[in-house]
């Protein structure tokens, strides 16, 4: 029988969540240039604003998840907002529904902390991940937070 995975809080500078992060980081650059990556490295994913959590399987760590709360802008209409980010589950973890339960969890504590409105930007060529947003309902928008439309880049959001 597979052991329960555990969605928790983590420190995104602990060693094996820095290595996590390095093959998240590592995939996305075999898919895109540099600068069509935007990502957020350790040091800004370990601002107050962002709260990042992990998925632990029998103490290894199986997938990654943040949302950086932001305040409101003209692309929202001044509403506050969540911004879904590094999102990442290890390929021998893929097809469990890691990335909905990290996904899950996220939005319950953007919810919990008073904000209604998740945003995210992924890239077109992530094909798993276009579809894990679209079955959790979130819906196509324009760019948002200074993100270029470069035809790279896919916009979603969700009202929680």
């Amino acid at each position: 029988m597979t052991a329960e995975i555990l969605i928790r809080p983590e420190r995104p500078d602990h060693p094996k969540v820095r290595t996590m992060l390095a093959e998240l980081d590592a995939y996305l650059a075999s898919l895109y240039e540099p600068e069509a990556n935007h990502i957020l490295d350790v040091q800004a994913l370990l601002a107050p604003e962002v709260d990042f959590l992990v998925a632990e399987r029998a103490g290894d760590l199986v997938g990654c998840g943040a949302t950086r709360r932001m305040s409101g802008g003209p692309e929202t209409a001044g509403q506050a907002y969540g911004e879904v980010k590094r999102m990442f589950v290890a390929p021998a973890a893929r097809g469990q529904r890691v990335a909905q339960r990290l996904l899950d969890t996220l939005e319950a504590r953007l919810r919990a902390d008073g904000v209604a409105l998740a945003l995210l930007e992924t890239g077109r060529d992530q094909h798993e991940a276009v579809r894990l947003y679209e079955r959790a309902g979130y819906a196509p928008r324009g760019p948002f937070c200074g993100y270029p439309d470069n035809g790279l880049s896919l916009f979603y959001e969700k009202r929680l």
